[in-house]
């Protein structure tokens, strides 16, 4: 399978050199700032406070990490300097403020900012949360499937890797949970998996809800029915696919990566179940750096540990086939072939 020169080295950029993702989200912004109102005794949360935990976040887990998740409001612009060139640059797009309607969630791009620019700023990817629920209002669905289209456009346009992630959230005016949430997963990867979207890899939940994930080397039927679930979602998804942490506690999401690796996740793209345990020592900042380089730090050893021992290396996902991904174009002639930015996927 070809892909085009901006995505493939962009995904390169954003995995180890095994070609396995280890990436840390730092783009958090209603629970970093909810932490800090909730502990602060004035009751508020002034940006350079968030801005500043951001950095200590960056600073200190950026050593484990082959790329880290940034947002354009705190982290990018407080936190880009702590970033090593080596390590890979993910810009998230979506606002962290939704339309809640009583058919589902409407996501939406942050104000003034876009691909376009997320490419100018050096990103290596984009990076997209869509809700979605596939009980949603037909008008909602076709409101979030448009919303994911037109970015993976955009990304075709300024070839670069475009990741999605998906999340099932609690709908309509009693905010109820679905009622099958395996199944919702399944069918909202299911839904974007058409080439149309533009996807070039999954950020996704468990298909099992995180708290009740059995022991992945427990031998009970329990244990080889979550087994099941991951493996139909790997197969649904169709391309390389990391697993997100979606406020799971550290214990869960190593769990939840056990199973993912075994049907073919290339690693992950988390945030608290790494860092949230730290964060709690604020605002002494001393405890929370010191949580950060300890505690977290081993924690993230540890996962990549799992991670190099049974992750699949992007590269060698079967959509690629037997060789791999090879550059669309190759030869003598390809910056005869390859497009500026604004003919990219027209």
């Amino acid at each position: 399978m070809e892909l085009s020169a901006g995505k493939l080295w962009g995904l390169r950029r954003l995995a180890d050199d095994t070609g396995r993702f280890k990436m840390v989200a730092v783009d958090q912004r209603p629970p970093v700032k909810n932490l800090i109102r909730d502990k602060r005794e004035d009751g508020q949360a002034p940006d350079e406070d968030v801005a500043m935990v951001k950095s200590l976040l960056v600073e200190e887990l950026q050593r484990e990490a082959s790329a880290l998740l940034l947002d354009p409001h705190f982290a990018y612009p407080t936190a880009i300097q702590h970033v090593p060139a080596s390590r890979g640059l993910l810009l998230t797009l979506e606002d962290s403020v939704f339309e809640d309607t009583p058919g589902g969630r409407r996501s939406s791009p942050i104000d003034d900012w876009s691909v376009g620019k997320i490419k100018r700023a050096g990103g290596d990817a984009v990076k997209v949360l869509a809700w979605y629920r596939p009980d949603a209002s037909d008008e909602v669905i076709a409101h979030q499937q448009e919303f994911v289209a037109t970015i993976g456009d955009a990304c075709r346009r300024y070839d670069i890797p475009y990741l999605l992630e998906l999340l099932v959230h609690p709908m309509g005016p009693d905010a109820a949970p679905v009622a099958d949430h395996g199944d919702a997963v399944l069918r909202s990867v299911e839904a974007f998996a058409d080439d149309r979207f533009g996807v070039d890899v999954f950020k996704l939940e468990s298909p099992v809800a995180p708290g009740h994930v059995p022991d992945p080397d427990g031998s009970g039927s329990d244990t080889t029915d979550a087994q099941a679930l991951f493996d139909e979602m790997g197969r649904i998804a169709g391309r390389p696919w990391v697993m997100l942490s979606a406020g799971a506690t550290a214990q869960d999401f190593f769990r939840v990566c056990a199973y993912s690796y075994r049907a073919g996740a290339s690693g992950y793209l988390a945030g608290r179940a790494i860092w949230w345990d730290a964060l709690q020592a604020y605002p002494d900042i001393d405890a929370v750096r010191q949580g950060l380089s300890t505690q977290a730090v081993d924690y993230m050893r540890d996962l990549n540990g799992l991670t190099d021992a049974t992750a699949l290396p992007w590269h060698d996902h079967p959509v690629f086939g037997d060789d791999g991904p090879v550059l669309a174009g190759a030869g003598p002639d390809f910056r005869h072939g390859y497009p500026e930015s604004e003919e990219v996927g027209a």
